[in-house]
């Protein structure tokens, strides 16, 4: 009987450790664990998610950052597929907004200044004065609180931030909440909710840079892309959007049907010149405030595919023109131009100057809501 139980064992535990290593769990985890810590003394947590068929999601609360996602390819094999880096240090010292939320107005306001009822409020200038993803002290660059949740869907953060009034220069305390779901099905969910005890303005976004090759090594240029959308809003020398909007047919901007990314980024098109690559909004077909599927990405190399989904009317592809090889990142690889893109589910940039697109006024009362899903699966 002895002999028969030892046996049982060494069974059972020899499954579990194969299941294990197969990158497969029975159920879903969440594991806290201290990041590291601030200048000020304030304590940032790492919070490492699992769901249950074996994909890893870690965000930290510095900025609500995405620091690594893991995903598998065609065969199986499990990747991380964002950039982001290994230490509290470098993200702080980064002005490239790897894995974070921005706000409270994601993406360019002109001049660094809004109008409210009359009223103009200056705003933190952080990018030839004007203003880029909530300014100098924007939510990618303070702590938030992190809780952790177990839902139906899968394990689940739950962020909070509070901002004051007059922070960055913007009117009403706002009370954030964030939640990261990785779900069961494969999926990174992102909802957001916000309030204010001011009129004010939100425009609120994530900033992950996917590289779905699993190798930072490989640029995204041999990706392809699908974005929904039959127009865009063209910008000037500052990267502000003019006010038009324009339709991408007979442009490189043209996404409608999967393209390969790199096969029209270095076109002589004047728009192309002015962001040095792609780094727009689109404005996204069939806008009626519900959730549907926006843009797809689709590596063949991996095989990882990656669908967007977003209530919002706007989506910024962003085809990492920045990125020089300076960026030391995970495993001290060096991020070289377009080492990653983001497709930023939003507002339209510098809203607050043009009343006739769709409102980013917060008013007390209302409640800001916004669901942006990015889905991965695998084709051969």
């Amino acid at each position: 009987m002895k002999k028969l139980l030892l046996t049982l064992t060494v069974f059972a535990f020899s499954f579990l450790m194969i299941f294990a290593q197969s990158g497969k769990m029975e159920k879903s985890t969440i594991q806290k664990s201290l990041f590291g810590t601030m200048k000020d003394g304030k304590k940032v947590y790492e919070f490492t998610l699992h769901n249950k068929l074996g994909a890893e999601l870690k965000v930290i609360t510095y900025g609500a950052r995405v620091v690594s996602l893991t995903m598998p390819d065609r065969n199986g094999k499990y990747a991380d597929i964002v950039l982001g880096y290994d230490n509290l240090k470098s993200y702080v010292n980064s002005t490239d907004y790897f894995g974070s939320i921005v706000g409270r107005y994601a993406n360019r306001i002109g001049g660094a200044e809004i109008t409210l009822n009359g009223k103009t409020y200056k705003l933190s200038a952080n990018e030839r004065g004007n203003e880029l993803h909530g300014g100098k002290l924007g939510f990618s660059e303070v702590v938030w609180e992190g809780k952790p949740l177990n839902t139906k869907e899968g394990p689940a953060l739950e962020l909070t931030l509070i901002s004051p009034n007059g922070d960055q220069g913007y009117p009403g305390k706002m009370t954030v909440h964030v939640t990261y779901t990785l779900t069961n099905n494969n999926e990174l969910k992102i909802q957001y909710e916000a309030t204010t005890n001011k009129e004010t303005v939100i425009n609120l976004s994530h900033h992950s840079y996917f590289n779905l090759t699993g190798d930072p090594h490989n640029t995204i240029l041999n990706c392809k892309l699908k974005i929904d959308a039959n127009s865009f809003t063209p910008i000037n020398d500052q990267l502000i959007p003019t006010g038009k909007i324009e339709k991408v047919a007979g442009t490189p901007l043209d996404f409608r049907k999967l393209t390969t990314i790199g096969k029209r980024i270095n076109d002589n098109f004047k728009q192309l010149k002015l962001a040095g690559g792609y780094d727009f909004n689109f404005v996204l077909d069939n806008y009626n405030g519900k959730v549907r599927q926006v843009a797809d990405v689709y590596d063949p190399s991996s095989g990882r595919y990656m669908e967007v989904f977003t209530n919002q009317p706007g989506i910024q592809f962003y085809s990492g023109n920045f990125l020089n090889g300076t960026q030391i990142g995970k495993g001290g690889i060096a991020y070289q131009q377009h080492a990653g893109l983001c497709l930023e589910a939003q507002h339209f940039p510098d809203s607050p100057h043009e009343p006739q697109w769709p409102s980013v006024i917060l008013k007390p009362g209302q409640v800001y809501h916004q669901t942006t899903i990015y889905k991965f699966t695998t084709k051969k």
